[in-house]
């Protein structure tokens, strides 16, 4: 297989999306991974720290329409999915879409809607579909959506439900810049007309056929049973209440071949596995109540414990 392209593909969304985001490469490069996975993307962190411009740049480096919602309590599900409403010139019902149909939906603090609204993501995430009054409504690809939260602590949020959150490729977060990135970003142009002059750099027929090829990265045998070692432990640990579930390991392995393929081989190691068991893991881990370790740092605990294979 020709790696050149992954390599190309990760070069042209890091450069690009740089322009408005500095020194969030590697959070660049894992959103990159989702797209090609067919994945979503969650990123959660306080406010104020570019999650939504580094989305907004994400999606206008991969062209197609973009929709953005922003979720409140009073924000109801048919405001997401779209209403049949009754035309009186016309004499007829007619639908009229909602923002999830788009090719790139940015849900900006999705927790900050109730539980139903949230819900109506399900099968739009999950079966690239919306059904409304009966009717079933296919979404054009590329179809990602791309979601903020602020940390389940701020005030006026609601936690994600797991069969949600598991639907989710990737969780990320930005964190704060450094002092000298800081001082690059106030001492340049606003963000947002930097934003307004990005132009896309990946076509929808370069990313169908990465879609297509990342299979193709070999898996060998010890690095497949180093990856469902991790697996398996999260089920049997008797410090969480729920495991990893098999739409997990199925996310950790394609993200560990898309990773290899865009760091330019068309094979994976063991490294390609750990860098990607805390993004795509630890969302769907759910710690006892009672305990004081995050899934976050329960998963490096495994990573540490667990043998690395030499070949």
């Amino acid at each position: 297989m020709n790696t050149d392209l992954f390599v190309s593909y990760r070069n042209r969304l890091q450069e690009n999306c740089g322009k408005v985001i500095v020194g969030k490469e590697e959070a660049i490069r894992r959103i990159g991974v989702c797209l090609i996975a067919s994945g979503h993307v969650l990123l959660e962190d306080l406010p104020g720290t570019g999650k939504t411009m580094l989305l907004r740049a994400f999606a206008r480096c991969i062209g197609g329409s973009f929709k953005r919602i922003q979720f409140t309590p009073d924000v109801l599900p048919s405001d997401l999915t779209g209403i049949h409403f009754y035309n009186q010139k016309e004499g007829a019902f007619e639908f009229r879409p909602g923002p999830l149909f788009a090719n790139v939906v940015l849900a900006d603090e999705i927790n900050r809607a109730v539980h139903r609204s949230q819900s109506a993501l399900l099968e739009v995430m999950e079966e690239r579909q919306i059904t409304i009054d009966g009717e079933t409504y296919p979404l054009e690809e590329p179809y990602i959506v791309m979601a903020t939260q602020n940390p389940i602590e701020s005030y006026g949020t609601f936690p994600l439900p797991e069969a949600q959150l598991d639907r989710f490729f990737m969780k990320l977060s930005l964190g704060y810049m450094t002092p000298e990135q800081e001082k690059q970003v106030l001492r340049r142009p606003d963000t947002k007309e930097i934003l307004a002059g990005l132009q896309p750099v990946i076509t929808k027929e370069e990313l169908a056929l990465l879609r297509s090829t990342y299979r193709e990265v070999e898996v060998s045998e010890p690095v497949a049973d180093y990856l469902m070692n991790i697996i398996t432990e999260t089920r049997n640990s008797k410090r969480l209440a729920c495991g990893v579930s098999t739409r997990g390991s199925l996310a950790l392995f394609k993200a560990a071949q898309i990773t290899a393929a865009m760091e330019g081989r068309s094979y994976v190691i063991p490294e390609d596995v750990k860098e990607n068991v805390v993004p795509v893991l630890s969302h769907r881990l759910t710690v006892m109540s009672g305990s004081h370790l995050s899934p976050e740092a329960y998963l490096r605990q495994v990573l540490d414990d667990i043998p690395v294979p030499l070949e």
